[in-house]
């Protein structure tokens, strides 16, 4: 029986925070401490997940970390399994394991609820600062990187687990009608139904957003304009939904598994949503 690969190194809580005062932002940090604990370095992509920090442009919605460690995820899975539903249900496998990970250890996902803060706002910036809240960003970030690097392992040790039929992931048909390559398009994958089936804000709207920050390789991503690009999406995006973010309250429910997401998109399910992300 074969083996699947793990991670090539392991994650230190002094390196994580390193890498935190380098990137800048927490949803880069996890994709990129991940990435590198799993021999897959990704410099322009990482740099594109700055505008999921903060909860999505500052929203409040799920910590940047828990998106860029779900991204890291999906390369993990591209690489495992290659393009296609396997890679994508294993992808969601993760990311429910990591949203589970980071809520137990944490208390919440959401950026809001974790500093008590709308960072949308100079003055609660300066309050987030002069109050300590990225030394206390760093010591989530320094935790949960080797939590997340066990999950994904984990998860990825259920070779068993069968795909159902496409297509998977709502997050993964945005990138897919985006005509991005195949990898890009298996690491969008966790995002679906807000990151792991979590109801969360909608996992469609993080790839978008990701996505149209892009560069080419070796350009570096300006934050100030990631984050213009980000708040257009958004307000496509949220002109469709009645201004709501949550995928919960979007579509009236949760889903329990992959197969009950995989089947609400192939009865059309988000057809709107996706559209509006995708001119």
């Amino acid at each position: 029986m074969s083996v699947i690969p793990k991670a090539k190194a392991e994650i230190s809580s002094l390196g994580t925070v390193g890498a935190f005062l380098k990137k800048g932002t927490c949803s880069q940090t996890l994709f990129s401490v991940l990435n590198v604990a799993f021999d897959h370095p990704l410099i322009s992509e990482e740099r594109a997940s700055d505008p999921l920090a903060g909860g999505i442009a500052q929203n409040g919605y799920q910590c940047g970390q828990l998106w860029g460690a779900t991204l890291a995820a999906g390369v993990q899975a591209y690489h495992l399994w290659g393009a296609g539903p396997k890679a994508e249900t294993m992808a969601i496998t993760a990311a429910h394991r990591l949203v589970k990970s980071f809520r137990t250890g944490n208390g919440s996902i959401n950026c809001l609820e974790l500093t008590g803060l709308d960072l949308k706002t100079n003055k609660q910036i300066i309050k987030f600062l002069a109050t300590g809240g990225p030394v206390r960003c760093f010591s989530m970030a320094a935790r949960f990187a080797s939590q997340a690097l066990h999950e994904i392992n984990a998860a990825y040790a259920d070779k068993a687990l069968e795909p159902p039929a496409p297509p998977v992931s709502c997050a993964a048909l945005v990138a897919h009608k985006l005509g991005v390559s195949d990898r890009h398009s298996a690491m969008t994958a966790g995002f679906a139904g807000g990151i792991g089936l979590s109801g969360g804000a909608c996992g469609a709207l993080g790839a978008a957003i990701w996505l149209r920050g892009m560069k080419t390789p070796g350009e570096k991503v300006k934050y100030k304009e990631a984050n213009t690009q980000a708040e257009n999406v958004i307000e496509s995006f949220l002109k469709i939904t009645d201004n709501r973010f949550l995928c919960s309250e979007i579509v009236g429910r949760t889903f329990n598994d992959v197969g009950e997401h995989a089947a609400y998109l192939r009865d059309g399910g988000c057809a709107k949503i996706i559209l509006a992300l995708v001119p």
